[in-house]
């Protein structure tokens, strides 16, 4: 069942039965117990990735919009939200059982800064001071490529992303593609089988009038 269930998160609507679980996330400065279900992303415990990504990463912006891009349950959402309480967190998914239980986690946690929505919905003016992430590899890189560009375009300038990516599914293959994209990608983190990497938002090509100077 389980990898049934793994088979199909990055599906809009997971046709798995309900399996209804919880999950601990047990870090040094938040605690949360999270409801999980399948047809979701690692429903039956926190992914070592995630863990990786929620204990090396900076603490986020305290102010503005930050984004959670493949949210799940909510367990990077949550973490953002709890340790920038004035800022707005966007929990992001195209699976929209993962995204309707996210939304009941934060409110079960009392969280009330964020807003949990399928990819389509969110307003396409916002720009985001943060994003983190454990993207969905295994759709395939052409899917994967376009995913990002179409949410790194969304960072403010001073903005940054950070990925968190198995050793063994490319993630140095996609830091050197960021790189090439214009994005400067550095790597912050290589614990166990996975690396974090930062992402800066793409410089703006100067004006006419810059370049006139």
């Amino acid at each position: 069942m389980a990898k049934q269930a793994g088979a199909q998160y990055f599906e809009e609507r997971p046709g798995t039965a309900a399996r209804p679980g919880t999950v601990d996330v047990v870090l040094a400065d938040v605690h949360l117990r999270l409801a999980t279900d399948s047809g979701m992303f690692s429903p039956e415990r926190l992914d070592p990735g995630t863990r990786v990504l929620l204990e090396t990463v900076p603490p986020p912006p305290q102010d503005g919009d930050l984004l959670d891009l493949g949210c799940g349950y909510g367990p990077i959402a949550l973490t953002m939200a709890s340790r920038a309480p004035s800022a707005t967190v966007w929990a992001v998914d195209v699976n929209r059982r993962a995204v309707e239980l996210c939304a009941r986690n934060a409110a079960s946690a009392g969280l009330d800064k964020v807003r949990s929505l399928h990819v389509s919905e969110v307003p396409p003016e916002l720009r985001f001071a943060a994003i983190w992430s454990n993207p969905a590899i295994r759709i395939g890189k052409t899917a994967l490529h376009a995913m990002l560009t179409r949410w790194l375009d969304r960072l403010t300038p001073d903005g940054a992303a950070y990925l968190v990516v198995q050793k063994h599914l490319g993630a140095d293959s996609l830091q050197r593609w960021l790189t090439e994209q214009g994005r400067p990608a550095d790597r912050v983190t290589s614990r166990s089988a996975y690396r974090v990497l930062r992402v800066a938002a793409r410089p703006s090509s100067p004006t006419s009038t810059d370049q006139e100077r």
